[in-house]
């Protein structure tokens, strides 16, 4: 009798000495990489520095987080007022000096966005593949957006001598709030949306992050040619994103041909961590890319 309590208040009771041994070294890793983090955000590596040498990328187990965020919670997140008082410097301190030398100087802006970036599987595939364009992974998840950032700067430690992975970053944000907030009007050419949340019951599918009022967010922060790239595992949630786009006057659907032929499409399916879990269980890909057409005369 005195077992079947005992076992009673293992399950019912406090944690167990394991998991509490657990939560302390999650405590602590997370707490080191929050110190490193601080310290290199902002540095620019060199390639003779011999201690980058054992640099380790960060492991996914410490930054448990649950898979989704409710996007109209009071999230406490910094954003500019506007793009203009947008200090990019901070998350590309390679590429973007502190303040331009000159009246005239071009300053590169941010052209690719991934929203609800994840784990930042696309960001880094997107990096090699367009290494003279910023590019910006958005995530609203306060763990998974740390996973990032110490992701990043150890790629751009790995990478120093090459200089590689230095054009892209993360930013914690609420894409469906504020996004014109950080670009300008026709500031981007790629917004991609992988697996997003697809809120299955219906009194949540406002909180879809295509709809008709947020499409038309997309056609203003898109420059003409651009493209929507969306893919999901969940075909209601596929056709859902189909219907809003074909609906907007300034998108038109993609080619089933242009899809297999181009780069973004290959590394959106199969280098996102969504994607190789999908793979994995044998799930099916439902892939829609929209162009987005030339504003009317």
């Amino acid at each position: 009798m005195a077992d079947d309590q005992n076992s009673q208040l293992v399950r019912e009771g406090s944690s167990t000495p394991g998991s509490t041994s657990n939560k302390r070294k999650r405590a602590d890793y997370r707490q080191t990489q929050q110190e490193r983090r601080q310290e290199l955000k902002t540095v620019v590596f060199e390639g003779n520095d011999k201690s980058q040498d054992n640099i380790k990328l960060p492991k996914k187990k410490y930054y448990r987080q649950r898979a989704h965020s409710n996007p109209f919670s009071d999230h406490l997140l910094e954003y500019p007022i506007s793009p203009g008082h947008m200090d990019w410097h901070k998350l590309y301190p390679a590429l973007i000096p502190t303040k331009p030398g000159t009246a005239t100087e071009i300053v590169k802006k941010v052209e690719i966005v991934d929203v609800g970036c994840g784990f930042g599987g696309l960001l880094v595939s997107l990096a090699t593949e367009f290494p003279d364009k910023l590019i910006l992974g958005m995530e609203i998840r306060v763990q998974v957006t740390h996973y990032v950032e110490d992701r990043i700067i150890a790629l751009r430690q790995q990478h120093a001598i090459q200089g590689t992975y230095n054009n892209i970053a993360v930013l914690r944000a609420n894409a469906m709030k504020f996004l014109p907030n950080f670009f300008e009007k026709g500031q981007l050419s790629k917004m991609f949306f992988c697996f997003p949340d697809p809120h299955f019951k219906l009194r949540k599918h406002k909180a879809r992050i295509v709809t008709s009022t947020l499409t038309s967010e997309y056609a203003f922060l898109l420059r003409p040619g651009g493209i929507v790239y969306t893919i999901t595992d969940v075909l209601d949630l596929h056709q859902w994103m189909v219907k809003h786009l074909e609906a907007h006057a300034l998108f038109k659907r993609l080619s089933k041909e242009w899809e297999d032929e181009d780069p973004c499409v290959k590394i959106m399916r199969k280098d996102t961590e969504e994607g190789k879990k999908v793979e994995r269980n044998k799930g099916d890909k439902w892939v829609a890319c929209f162009v987005r057409l030339d504003d009317p005369e």
